[in-house]
């Protein structure tokens, strides 16, 4: 552990896992918070609670804003619980000086997502700070969902299960660094932040047995499938083939030197099920998105690692993000 804290400890990666273990896991250990879910599940398996944090640069990106990304991040852990968002917190840092016009902007956002999961804001704070103390606007959001599908876990993985996206993947990330460095490429690329619930809903609704949901943000598609190998103690074999990425995704990826798989996402989940009932439930997310795909296999290859089989035929070992790749992406 480094003696002072860097911009890699906040990238979902190697780095952020390590300040988590070894401080704030460390200092506030008990049984609910160390199951490392999106979401605590608490009241006897009724709830679930999350909060999350949100100071993305810049504020505005094609697609989306703060406020939108503020909902649907705190929306969408409750959802990845098998939960149904009802009760939100809303607290707001805005430096003084701050456009009260784009605020405005900022919560009307926030308010059109609550809408899309029928949730309510039910309490909140607001605090101004002198000019610097902080780059804008910074958000909190804490949320309560009753859960409607219980026993979802990272730790429930077993070989010969098989690993599905709901979607394209690397679209939020490819989005915000274009904006931040004020690349102009002649493309409709934009986030892909949006509500998750009603596609879990659909999930539920069809009798699809769900063993594991993971929305991909910080650290991208290689922090979940990490995160899930290491919690069940397994292997996760991916197809290279079969990951879904935009082309233009490719470009800004090939351009900078990034791996899409570690890309931050804002509206791509990953779902693990039983082999039996892949074919049923890609069917299911492909009523809402067609480039949903089976990426991956539930091995016992290895312990708690994941592999990358690429188009060439070669493997290799997909780790957790680790460095400095995108900071202030959600």
């Amino acid at each position: 552990m480094t003696k002072t804290i860097t911009l890699a400890h906040g990238n979902g990666g190697q780095e952020n896992r390590e300040l988590i273990e070894k401080i704030f896991y460390k200092n506030f250990k008990n049984d609910i918070l160390e199951k490392g879910e999106d979401a605590a599940v608490i009241e006897n398996g009724r709830l679930a609670f999350t909060t999350d944090s949100f100071t993305v640069s810049p504020l505005f990106f094609n697609g989306g804003d703060i406020g939108k990304l503020a909902i649907c991040g705190t929306c969408n852990d409750l959802a990845m619980m098998g939960a149904r968002p009802k009760y939100i917190s809303c607290s707001v840092i805005i430096e003084e000086g701050f456009s009260t016009r784009e605020l405005e902007k900022i919560v009307r956002s926030m308010k059109n997502e609550l809408e899309i999961n029928s949730a309510i804001v039910v309490s909140g704070d607001t605090k101004v700070v002198p000019k610097g103390a902080v780059d804008k606007i910074f958000i909190n959001t804490t949320g309560i969902g009753e859960i409607e599908y219980q026993g979802i876990s990272a730790s429930n993985l077993r070989e010969g299960m098989s690993i599905l996206v709901n979607r394209d993947i690397g679209c939020h990330g490819a989005t915000i660094f274009m904006a931040r460095e004020g690349l102009e490429l002649h493309s409709d690329l934009q986030t892909d932040c949006t509500s998750l619930y009603p596609q879990v809903k659909a999930l539920i609704d069809a009798n699809i047995p769900i063993v594991a949901l993971r929305d991909a943000t910080r650290g991208g598609v290689s922090a979940v499938l990490n995160e899930w190998a290491v919690s069940s103690g397994v292997c996760v074999e991916v197809q290279e083939e079969s990951i879904p990425i935009r082309e233009q995704v490719k470009g800004v990826c090939e351009m900078l030197g990034f791996e899409a798989l570690d890309l931050a996402n804002e509206g791509s989940f990953i779902l693990a099920v039983a082999k039996k009932d892949e074919a049923k439930a890609l069917e299911v997310l492909q009523q809402t998105d067609t480039s949903s795909a089976i990426i991956a296999t539930v091995t016992m290859q290895y312990t708690s690692k994941v592999i990358l089989n690429s188009s060439w035929g070669t493997k290799r070992f997909l780790d957790l993000p680790s460095g400095e790749l995108l900071p202030r992406i959600c």
